[in-house]
């Protein structure tokens, strides 16, 4: 049996944008199926929104979205909640951060340069005690990432 796990985004009217954003990041076909694809009658509010959206490169990346019903709102505080660096520590009141690992500091720092543009710095890209480059930012999205290359050693 193969088992693969996929992050599935919920967003507030912003998962066509974010959906295509992270295409040009990572590369890889886009999938989107609106409310009005599915049924929804086409001039209702919202049938307009994302239902089902993916993106999949060959590497392996993977991620799911849709657009919350009812819900059409930019702050992305309201979905995301918040993370930031305070006293050495990350303090977050989100329920997860959405990591991304390469083999080398060359290809993380592609991802990462492309998914900082309009984002926001938690934790800047640089080595770590754990790995030859770590980094934490929040998106334009309200997305947070963990980007890091992998450590060449098992530990």
């Amino acid at each position: 049996m193969t088992i693969r796990t996929t992050t599935h985004l919920n967003f507030r009217g912003t998962a066509r944008q974010a959906l295509n954003f992270y295409a040009t990041v990572f590369g890889g076909r886009t999938v989107i199926a609106t409310y009005g694809d599915l049924g929804m009658p086409k001039e209702a509010p919202g049938a307009d929104k994302v239902v089902f959206g993916q993106v999949e490169n060959e590497d392996g990346f993977r991620v799911m979205a849709y657009d919350i019903p009812g819900q059409d709102d930019t702050d992305i505080t309201v979905t995301a909640g918040s993370t930031h660096r305070e006293n050495g520590v990350t303090i977050t009141d989100r329920t997860f951060f959405q990591s991304v690992r390469a083999g080398t500091l060359d290809e993380i720092t592609g991802y990462w340069d492309a998914l900082a543009e309009g984002g926001t710095v938690v934790e800047p890209l640089t080595a770590s005690a754990w790995a030859p480059g770590f980094g934490m930012l929040t998106d334009r999205f309200g997305v947070t990432w963990v980007l890091d290359v992998q450590a060449l050693h098992a530990g």
